[in-house]
């Protein structure tokens, strides 16, 4: 048995629905098939929730794009029979109870949350099973709600795992289809009540499945080739991880690795399934297993991963030396009000305590805590708790960076380099992790930098802004175009122009200039100024950035101070630069 998972861009649209239906007919073996919501719907379905609740009149028309879409899916798929459009019609009629009842009590609770939200994967599945049975036989339709149990508690309650595990097991016990489709994301409270298991739950749903069926191999199946060595949309070098363990996967899917859901691994580990994470529009790619032990590669660092809009918030003062129960009341406090602690850190003269939470939980924990700690606050033995945001967190995580030596050292060194101040430190006594929280106007230069630094054979990219390109800076463009290929293969430096000025113009490309005709770039280039090219350079915030001054003019080289102090380099030919 497999159990297979297709996220919403797999059925997106009736072209990645037959996508779908190729990849299920070409199994050798029984298997689940477990369907997201279509692409975008479950978003769709809470604004138009929020709208309601807010008295905007325009959640009509957000629910009638919901419907359109279902409808059009339908048709295109030529599966618009009487049959199945009246079940939509019944589906949507009663979808439309829902919203027309947020909007006349205008409140949307998380019971109510669960009950609209459902109706994505129940809608989506229904479609995929039907387009599936038009030539396909031995294809049945599981009602997930009919077996995953949960506590009576909405939005990602707990999973009451004997009960549905007895459930699914009775169920395939008494049905033998060769494909079964199932609805992921949602369940059923102990009360008979609607559940879901949170947002990304269909891969939970996967797994909860996969562990209770003992399945040979549970699939993945999104719009990338697996999990990758960073963010592809931040790090255009990043590449797919061919191999990871249970462990690993869980700290990158926990520290914004998208592509797993964190709670995924858990019901597999126990069973030691393995987990294969594929592409649904290149499922000929490998894609990243994940297993129990990997084999060693050459990369101790085996993915970067980050979770932004942070808030970090500290409390300090010398009440808290040597004082026990300070971190305990801290996490009753905000387990009280459910905000989750990301990252934690605390100095070893217990004179400060700080953690990380998600920035729209910051006036939450911080009313929660001001109140917990009212006492202290007033005696003046605590102060206020401190709050800043704009933060992110970036993580490295490899099974074999335990014990071995220099990535601290080369992951701070590699940060400072590029001017990245780090807010604060976490790292685990498993040493499978090394955490940092920066700005977030930091991350992707931080990534990119990280990256460079661990996974690509050493290969060094320089950025590169020029001011004056007259004679002597034109030759040095050349040169570089000239050389460019021999510096990269030669001694591993791929160097990219990124900024061009004269006195009255600059052009600015942060995917680099092309060397072949960058004159032309100045006819449309905007005005120029020593401080505003500065200032650009500065808000581009690359990796290895070089400031060449190829002038005679005093005010260029007044300015080095400041390129200086940002970490940008400065080579200057200028003769008042050496001499003045």
């Amino acid at each position: 048995m497999k159990v297979l998972k297709f996220g919403g861009t797999s059925v997106g649209t009736s072209h990645s629905i037959n996508q779908v239906i190729k990849i299920i007919k070409k199994q050798q073996t029984p298997c689940v098939v477990v369907i997201s919501a279509v692409g975008g719907i479950t978003n769709l379905l809470l604004e138009t929730a929020i709208k309601a609740k807010y008295q905007d009149e325009t959640f009509v028309e957000t629910f009638s794009a919901i419907q359109e879409k279902h409808i059009l899916i339908l048709k295109e798929l030529n599966i618009d029979t009487p049959t199945n459009k009246l079940f939509l019609k019944e589906q949507f009629s009663e979808l439309k109870k829902l919203f027309d009842g947020v909007h006349l009590i205008e409140e949307f609770s998380n019971k109510t949350s669960d009950k609209i939200l459902s109706y994505g994967e129940l809608l989506s599945s229904f479609i995929v099973f039907n387009a599936l049975k038009k030539d396909t036989e031995h294809v049945g339709y599981l009602n997930a709600q009919e077996v995953i149990v949960t506590e009576s508690v909405y939005n990602k309650p707990e999973v009451l795992f004997e009960e549905t595990n007895h459930n699914i097991k009775a169920y395939f016990k008494s049905n033998n289809h060769q494909i079964t489709i199932v609805p992921g994301f949602i369940s059923k409270s102990k009360k008979g009540e609607v559940t879901t298991l949170g947002r990304g739950g269909s891969d939970y749903s996967a797994a909860i499945f996969a562990s209770a069926l003992e399945a040979s191999i549970l699939e993945i199946w999104t719009d990338v080739s697996g999990m990758y060595t960073t963010n592809p949309k931040l790090v255009k070098q990043a590449k797919p991880i061919e191999e990871l363990s249970y462990e690993e996967a869980m700290e990158l899917s926990h520290f914004g690795a998208k592509v797993l859901y964190p709670p995924t691994i858990q019901p597999v580990l126990k069973n030691q399934i393995q987990i294969q994470i594929k592409n649904t529009f290149s499922p000929e790619e490998k894609g990243t297993l994940i297993t129990k032990k990997t084999n060693f590669t050459h990369h101790v660092v085996r993915g970067i991963s980050n979770i932004d809009h942070i808030a970090l918030m500290t409390l300090e003062g010398p009440a808290m030396i040597g004082v026990s129960g300070f971190a305990k009341r801290i996490f009753e406090a905000l387990h009280d009000v459910n905000v989750n602690i990301i990252v934690i850190t605390q100095a070893s003269s217990e004179h400060s305590i700080c953690f990380a939470i998600d920035k729209n939980d910051i006036n939450t924990a911080e009313v929660a805590i001001n109140k917990q700690f009212a006492h202290e606050i007033f005696m003046g033995k605590v102060k206020p708790l401190i709050v800043e945001s704009g933060l992110s967190i970036v993580a490295v995580v490899g099974d074999y960076m335990k014990n071995h030596q220099g990535i601290s050292g080369t992951l701070f060194s590699t940060l400072g380099a590029n001017n990245i101040n780090i807010r604060a430190i976490a790292q685990g006594a498993s040493e499978k992790n090394i955490t940092v929280i920066i700005k977030d106007t930091d991350v992707k230069k931080a990534l990119n930098a990280l990256h460079e630094r661990f996974f690509e054979s050493n290969t060094k990219q320089l950025n590169v802004f020029i001011t004056g390109v007259g004679n002597v800076g034109e030759k040095l463009i050349e040169q570089i175009k000239q050389q460019r290929s021999y510096l990269k293969k030669n001694l591993k430096l791929d160097v990219k122009i990124v900024g061009l000025s004269n006195s009255r113009k600059m052009v600015f490309k942060p995917k680099g200039i092309d060397l072949n005709d960058w004159a032309s770039l100045f006819h449309y280039a905007e005005k120029s100024s020593i401080e505003g090219f500065f200032q650009k350079v500065v808000e581009l915030n690359l990796r290895n950035s070089i400031f060449v001054d190829v002038t005679a003019n005093e005010d260029v080289a007044n300015i080095y101070e400041k390129y200086l102090k940002q970490s940008v380099a400065v080579v200057a030919c200028s003769k008042i630069a050496c001499s003045s």
